[in-house]
């Protein structure tokens, strides 16, 4: 028996999205995707911030989508190559959740 494409591909199902959502406060799902804003306090605190994120990033080899700006950070979590939401992205999610926001 073959595997629906979603799953040959990492994609989780929804309630399984929901469930994992649930343990990250803050985090909302948007479509396909995971979006949160992080107030950092001034230009300086969402620099770092952002600097901070891409060193976990670069380390877990998934890149967020960041909007920088005076004081605030939005990212979006994806699974592009996927097409939608991965254990990768909540994996992420959760280690950008112990990063100092700078505030």
């Amino acid at each position: 028996m073959s595997e629906p494409d979603g799953a040959a591909k990492g994609l989780l199902p929804a309630a399984e999205v929901e469930r994992r959502l649930a343990e990250l406060p803050g985090w909302a799902r948007d479509g396909e995707s995971l979006r949160r804003v992080f107030e950092c306090g001034d230009f300086n605190g969402s620099l770092r911030f952002v600097n901070a994120v891409a060193n976990v990033a670069n380390e877990l080899d998934h890149h967020p989508d960041v909007a920088f700006s005076w004081g605030t950070v939005t990212l979006t979590l994806s699974s592009h190559d996927a097409g939608g939401l991965t254990a990768r992205d909540f994996a992420l999610a959760a280690r950008i959740d112990g990063l100092p926001t700078g505030k």
